[in-house]
């Protein structure tokens, strides 16, 4: 009997246990089958991942050839449209700086007047030529004043293949992404004027490394290809008619960028004070004259407050313009034409 008893406890207990395997197996398979998982929200991962703008290094290979050829204008400018090229029929810059001088990391690094979805906001009003521009003519401002240089032609491949290098940067930019990669980084305008000791006790202490203590920058290893840090005063700088010769403008590209590798426009090293003196300092020497700079801002109420070229259409000397303070200027343009034009 005793036999039994235990046989019987012996199939009881084999029968829950095949009960309980077999439950098992049947709720794993329930929620291991994929016809039976959620749907994929492709809308929320789409939400969720971060866009980040091209890495061109790694992507110069697969460029569309245009698209290339903007490259190596705008990284190797002087080498393939200024100085160094042989033929003077294609030169149209006239310093050795190449246009990553200033937009950094080929237009990429934001606060630096990026590329990245430029060409969606042409075209646009500019205040210079009181007219409505074009991306082209953008360009080709650049090229007069940053590179102290003549017009590219607007049927040149030149400027074709710079504007297809534009808007590939621009592919797929989402658009609450937009903004930040529109201009530089803005600062607080101090109420005094430049204080050029100052200035230049920030340049030596912070600038001097990469564009030496004079100013003339230092060359690639191959000179071919223009400047690794770029003159910031000199014959072979940017004009006296370029908007990095504007204090103000000046000033918030050198915040949100400068020391270069140590700065960003949303994690600056210098404070606005320091960046504003430096900027002085820096536009206190000479560089290459740009001619007809009269003829900037037909109506002279949109001229940046910050221009240290007249005629100005109010009664401020021209060291103000030049170096501050400006906030009388702001103020004046504010109550008297309800315009503030600070670059």
């Amino acid at each position: 009997m005793k036999e039994v008893r235990l046989l019987y406890r012996k199939l009881v207990l084999l029968i829950l246990s095949t009960f309980a395997l077999l439950l098992f197996l049947f709720i794993s398979g329930r929620y291991l089958n994929s016809d039976s998982l959620p749907p994929t929200n492709d809308a929320l991962v789409e939400t969720v991942s971060i866009w980040q703008p091209k890495n061109v290094l790694s992507e110069l290979s697969s460029m569309p050839p245009l698209v290339k050829q903007g490259y190596f204008l705008i990284t190797e400018t002087s080498k393939n449209m200024g100085p160094m090229v042989s033929d003077t029929a294609k030169q149209f810059t006239g310093n050795n700086l190449a246009c990553t001088n200033c937009h950094l990391r080929a237009g990429t690094q934001a606060g630096s007047a990026s590329w990245v979805g430029v060409t969606d906001r042409f075209p646009q009003f500019g205040g210079r030529s009181n007219t409505i521009g074009t991306i082209e003519d953008r360009i080709n401002g650049c090229i007069e004043r940053s590179m102290n240089g003549k017009k590219l032609p607007l049927e040149s491949n030149e400027i074709k293949a710079i504007v297809a290098y534009m808007e590939w940067l621009g592919e797929g930019l989402p658009e609450e992404r937009k903004k930040e990669f529109k201009g530089y980084a803005p600062i607080k305008i101090p109420d005094t004027a430049v204080n050029l000791e100052k200035g230049k006790a920030v340049y030596t202490q912070e600038c001097a490394l990469c564009h030496r203590e004079n100013g003339e920058g230092i060359r690639h290893v191959d000179a071919s290809k223009g400047y690794q840090y770029p003159p910031l005063w000199g014959a072979d700088s940017y004009n006296d008619g370029a908007g990095m010769n504007r204090v103000i403008t000046s000033a918030e590209f050198i915040k949100g960028n400068m020391p270069f590798g140590q700065a960003t426009w949303d994690n600056p090293k210098l404070t606005d004070e320091q960046a504003f003196n430096v900027a002085g300092y820096i536009n206190s020497f000479d560089r290459p004259k740009k001619k007809n700079k009269e003829n900037d801002y037909p109506d002279k109420k949109l001229k940046p407050v910050s221009t240290p070229y007249g005629p100005w259409v109010d009664d401020f000397p021209k060291e103000q313009h030049k170096y501050g303070p400006f906030l009388p200027i702001i103020s004046h343009y504010k109550e008297n034409y309800n315009i503030i034009k600070t670059k």
